[in-house]
């Protein structure tokens, strides 16, 4: 089955409309909330034993369960420590050299055979890879350079042509981004931030760490 052609500024306008969604502000509203903090119900001071074997008459306050002792649900302290996590790092697969990083995406699709998905922050992490190892650029509307730099989202549509996220990982992916600009005040997509005047490489890889941690603590 043909891979579906998808290009950077597709990318970025899919991650724009799935990030509008009614369904995906629920994701991300509240995601960095803390848990509120356990109130705690005052119990009565426990009544001294006035005479011998008075100790004996009072009644047994110790929990029944380990569990009376928590303040919340144990199901909820493993979901909390679960996003709590850090974004899984990416598999030791060396990317392909030089000439990979300027050959057409569809030649390495071959490399997705066999892989399974992955979460958007791990997704942002292989493409945080791509960036750093062969390069970032800001020329409009171009996946890569002469040296096969990419932008933010052509070094997303790679990573998932090397294998790592499906076409809706990408998606969601760049739907995290898109929170993470709006945080910042940037209403516009991703590929007019990347190519801003006065952009950096370490702006790029700034912004997709700050994305990582969003997305990793609220468990994507």
């Amino acid at each position: 089955m043909p891979t579906p052609t998808l290009t950077p500024d597709q990318l970025d306008a899919q991650a724009a409309r799935l990030h509008d969604t009614e369904a995906w502000q629920r994701i991300i509203t509240g995601w960095e909330a803390t848990a509120p903090a356990p109130v705690r119900q005052s119990s009565p001071a426990p009544v001294l034993p006035s005479s011998p074997g008075a100790a004996e008459q009072l009644p047994d306050r110790r929990p029944a369960d380990w569990r009376d002792l928590l303040s919340v649900p144990v199901d909820q302290l493993i979901a909390d420590s679960v996003r709590a996590l850090p974004a899984t790092a990416p598999r030791e697969r060396p990317l392909p050299g030089r000439l990979g990083a300027v050959l057409p995406d569809r030649l390495h699709s071959w490399r997705r055979i066999g892989q399974p998905d992955v979460r958007p922050s791990t997704h942002l992490a292989h493409a945080r890879q791509i960036l750093t190892e062969w390069g970032w650029q800001n020329t409009p509307y171009q996946l890569r350079n002469a040296r096969g730099a990419r932008c933010i989202c052509g070094a997303l549509v790679t990573a998932h042509r090397l294998g790592y996220g499906s076409l809706a990982t990408v998606d969601r992916a760049g739907a995290w981004l898109v929170a993470e600009l709006r945080s910042r005040g940037w209403t516009g997509l991703i590929g007019p931030w990347n190519r801003c005047p006065g952009r950096t490489a370490a702006d790029a890889l700034a912004l997709i760490d700050a994305t990582i941690i969003r997305a990793a603590r609220a468990g994507q």
